[in-house]
């Protein structure tokens, strides 16, 4: 049976102070692995606040998105997406890692658990999309955003991109600080990646432990069928944080506080 927390979320007082240090718990390696037009500068906050506590944390961008957006093309597909991932953990020799994927970034993780598990400690899911081998987004995601993305993408997208939506679409309120902040950043995702299969030779998560963390309020739509198939799966730790889809933006304090409690 799923185990369920709930943590409260919105703006809280900055206090690098009060994350555990890590003489505490002990330091701890982490990939943080970003969504869908964004890339690893969204998880400045909570990298920082992870590293305050003596934790080591990597942030790498996926191939066409945020400062390797030069590298858009036709030709990007999950499987670039994996070899990302799967890259920067046998080039930083890591080891012991808890691999953080958020949104669609949770597509990454599992294909680098396919690939890599030996290199794996803890798989987590911050409100991420999750596939099974041989499923690709658009054939799992709602038909109404399907067919709103693949507008977009020939009227917008030259045929090979998403462009980016506002912020208010990842639950950050047009009000918040980090609103401009993630406006300014977002870049335009290669539409490749919706229309390719997660190649998969094990189950979802290849063994390892897994948690899967719900952006409660509000709920992101397009993961529906994702909540669903999560609640149902044997083993996995289920969580929530109270805050909109972009945690590491609207609550990252508490946001890095759940991950320093994993594994």
């Amino acid at each position: 049976m799923n185990r369920r927390t709930v943590v409260a979320g919105g703006l809280a007082a900055p206090a690098l102070a009060a994350m555990p240090a890590a003489a505490q718990g002990g330091g701890k390696t982490f990939v943080l692995l970003h969504g869908a037009w964004h890339g690893g500068w969204c998880w400045r906050d909570v990298a920082e606040v992870l590293r305050a506590g003596g934790h080591s944390v990597f942030t790498p961008t996926q191939t066409g998105l945020g400062e390797r957006k030069h590298l858009m093309s036709r030709d990007i597909t999950l499987d670039t997406f994996v070899t990302d991932v799967v890259n920067v953990l046998e080039a930083e020799e890591l080891e012991d890692v808890i691999l953080v994927g958020h949104s669609f970034g949770g597509l990454g993780i599992t294909g680098a658990a396919d690939r890599v598990p030996e290199r794996i400690r803890h798989l987590v899911y911050l409100d991420s999309l999750i596939l099974e081998g041989g499923q690709s987004p658009f054939g799992i995601l709602p038909a109404e955003v399907v067919a709103q993305r693949r507008q977009q993408v020939q009227e917008q997208g030259q045929g090979i991109f998403i462009p980016p939506p506002s912020p208010s679409a990842f639950g950050i309120p047009d009000g918040h600080p980090g609103a401009a902040w993630v406006r300014r950043r977002l870049t335009p995702h290669p539409v490749g990646t919706y229309e390719s299969p997660l190649d998969l030779r094990n189950p979802v998560g290849n063994g390892k432990p897994a948690t899967y963390i719900i952006a409660a309020e509000p709920l992101y739509g397009p993961l529906e069928v994702t909540r669903r198939w999560v609640r149902n799966r044997p083993g996995w730790t289920v969580r929530e944080i109270r805050t909109g889809h972009d945690t590491m933006v609207t609550a990252p304090e508490e946001t890095a506080r759940m991950l320093t409690a994993i594994g």
